[in-house]
């Protein structure tokens, strides 16, 4: 059995356009699906299901699960249960596998995989920002929660287009956004400051842009629903809640 991989690297050369990701997704010979990426030195093979390895870490689906279950045994009297750098070293190599997979997901336009992955590599945020007890290690990771911020509010809002559904799309922009400005809010001493933040708020206000003039939306029903509630017309508000609840059981 041959052991290099020299025709599968010449059938895929790496001559990616600027800024372009090259993944796909293929059946191996088990039945079972990959993902690939096409990287300078060779190829990246991801699993498509479960964590990108296809590890279970002492037997869990994901080592923040396995973490989940570490801290829910420590006695509720005690003092809060904290990562070891053990943890820290394999928190990380999971969050970097699940970057690696949701980037390639958004390239390849599955955005219900992408939305999945982060909110995966947020739970795992949320995480060490409760248990991850060094301060630099907890920054280390919190300087990174914009752009997943950015990349869940643009697989959301993405798959909401798919469904044919623009007002959910800009609903979904603009939660990102706030949580955007939320986390600039909580983690900047100057919120006048100019941070990365800024940069990310704008790519999602030209990508609201862009929906809003692609598809003529002046007013999402939720923007109609927050003016109603300033206004304190209580009984539109009540109307609208309504229709948004029945358009999110259609």
């Amino acid at each position: 059995m041959r052991r290099d991989i020299d025709e599968v690297l010449q059938n895929w050369p790496f001559e990616p356009s600027p800024g372009e990701l090259l993944a796909r997704e293929i059946r191996c010979r088990d039945g079972r699906m990959v993902l690939q990426v096409r990287v300078e030195l060779g190829i990246m093979q991801m699993e498509s299901e479960g964590r990108p390895d296809g590890v279970k870490p002492h037997g869990f689906a994901s080592y923040l699960d396995f973490m989940r279950h570490r801290a829910a045994g420590r006695n509720a009297k005690g003092p809060s249960w904290a990562m070891s750098q053990e943890h820290h070293a394999e928190a990380d190599r999971e969050f970097i596998q699940f970057y690696h997979r949701r980037v390639a997901w958004l390239s390849l336009q599955k955005y219900e995989r992408a939305l999945t992955d982060s909110d995966h590599t947020l739970a795992l945020m949320d995480f060490v920002l409760r248990h991850g007890g060094d301060e630099e290690y907890i920054s280390s990771h919190e300087r990174f929660r914009g752009l997943v911020l950015v990349h869940r509010a643009q697989a959301s809002a993405a798959l909401a287009l798919e469904r044919r559904k623009p007002e959910e799309a800009i609903d979904a922009v603009r939660e990102g956004v706030e949580h955007l400005k939320a986390h600039k809010a909580a983690f900047s001493e100057d919120e006048e400051e100019e941070t990365p933040h800024d940069h990310l708020i704008e790519q999602l206000h030209i990508f609201e842009h862009d929906i809003r003039k692609n598809f003529d939306v002046s007013k999402t029903l939720r923007e109609q629903l927050d003016e109603a509630v300033e206004h304190e017309d209580y009984e539109k508000a009540a109307r609208l809640r309504d229709q948004i609840k029945a358009r999110a059981r259609s």
